[in-house]
């Protein structure tokens, strides 16, 4: 069984930057994708960014395009999303979620809306002043 840990959040000045982690364990990462997603109170989850096991990425926020960016470390079974120039609307809770990828396509095939088999339990991201 895949089980995902979400880290790295807290709370950052808008302009700022977190760099979110998702540690993997009971399994090898480096066979699944791996999507970021958040949740914002009172609205409904969306897909941030996605990243196949060939390290290919797949952008699914036009906001967050050119100050987020996703990443893997697959010796270290981690994917990393480096959140820079953070504003006011991106306070969510950030979730990981992993879906096994025999054949590269996770992100455009399963894409934001899913079904994603496995999650994490999320991390809150606040940006404010």
């Amino acid at each position: 069984q895949l089980q995902l840990v979400e880290s790295g959040g807290g709370l950052v000045q808008p302009g700022g930057s977190l760099r979110l982690s998702c540690a993997a364990s009971g399994r090898t990462l480096g066979n699944y994708g791996i999507g970021w997603f958040r949740q914002a109170p009172g609205k409904e989850r969306e897909g941030v960014l996605c990243i196949s096991n060939s390290g290919s990425t797949t952008n699914y926020l036009d906001s967050v395009r050119g100050r987020f960016t996703i990443s893997r470390d697959n010796a270290k079974n981690t994917v990393y999303l480096q959140m820079d120039s953070l504003k006011p609307e991106d306070t969510a809770v950030y979730y990981c979620a992993a879906e096994y990828e025999p054949f590269p396509g996770v992100c455009t095939v399963i894409g934001a809306k899913g079904p994603w088999t496995y999650w994490g339990q999320g991390v809150q991201v606040t940006v404010s002043s």
